[in-house]
């Protein structure tokens, strides 16, 4: 049987944690390599509840090129977004599902929040 090459899906640094103000996300795994047509999820974690519960996004990257929203409010796919990309979660935990990954899914995958602390909203990424 030929032996398949692995595709690297995201290669984010080895501490996926970034803080802003008072909101720290965490995103793992930090670097994943996949087979063609394998199904494959990553995780994002924020220290306090998004807005509304369902204020969040998923994005890839790939290089050269500007962030691509793949999916907002959680679990809706944005126009153009393939079928096979899935998004679940609420409140602090949230997955992205990729069932059956393409080889033109490799890139940086990032998460984005957004928050109402107090008076204040604050983005996260």
């Amino acid at each position: 049987s030929q032996r398949q090459t692995p595709t690297q899906l995201w290669r984010l640094s080895a501490s996926s944690l970034w803080s802003f103000g008072q909101i720290t996300v965490t995103q793992t795994p930090a670097v994943k390599a996949v087979l063609h047509g394998q199904t494959v999820t990553m995780s994002c974690k924020v220290s306090q509840a998004v807005y509304n519960n369902n204020c969040f996004a998923w994005y890839l990257q790939k290089p050269g090129e500007a962030p691509k929203l793949l999916i907002y409010y959680a679990n809706t796919l944005n126009s153009g977004t393939p079928s096979r990309f899935s998004g679940s979660g609420s409140s602090t935990d949230f997955t992205l599902t990729i069932s059956g990954v393409q080889a033109e899914d490799a890139g940086d995958y990032y998460c984005q929040s957004l928050h109402n602390i107090g008076s204040s909203w604050l983005f996260t990424q």
